[in-house]
């Protein structure tokens, strides 16, 4: 813990959301994990994705995400995987897209549901902020 422990705690958090988010992808089925999918199912919903695309799309960010947190937290213990980088940045351009969508579809609908829409698009832009980073493209 040579970078303090909010530092800890901030990577080891990316690590395990995008674990978490990779495996419940990959292993759940719909209706397991009381009804929870991963957020890759619902952002992929929301842009207009269905059907093989939508289960191609989010297996394929499964995986980016699962070996993606695997890799942040191989990092935390001081080994390198080269290609970190680039898969967390993946999943941030994914939540970006996912981000902006949001924001526009909250526009048009004038605003609806004030509250609980700002407390969701701050939760998945603080997602957002995290992902850039730990891809450490936008860290400085």
């Amino acid at each position: 813990m040579r970078d303090g422990i909010g530092n800890f705690l901030w990577k080891l958090s990316v690590a395990l959301y995008l674990i978490a988010n990779g495996a419940l992808a990959l292993f759940v089925k719909k209706g397991l994990a009381l009804g929870r999918s991963s957020d890759f199912e619902i952002i992929f919903k929301r842009l207009g994705f269905n059907g093989d695309t939508l289960k191609i799309c989010v297996i394929i960010a499964g995986v980016i995400a699962f070996v993606g947190g695997i890799a942040v937290l191989l990092e935390m213990f001081d080994i390198s995987v080269s290609f970190r980088d680039t898969l967390l940045l993946i999943i941030a351009i994914i939540w970006a897209v996912y981000v902006i969508v949001g924001i526009v579809s909250w526009v048009m609908d004038g605003f609806d549901n004030f509250w609980p829409v700002l407390q969701r698009l701050a939760v998945h832009t603080m997602v957002l902020g995290s992902l850039m980073i730990a891809s450490g493209k936008f860290s400085r």
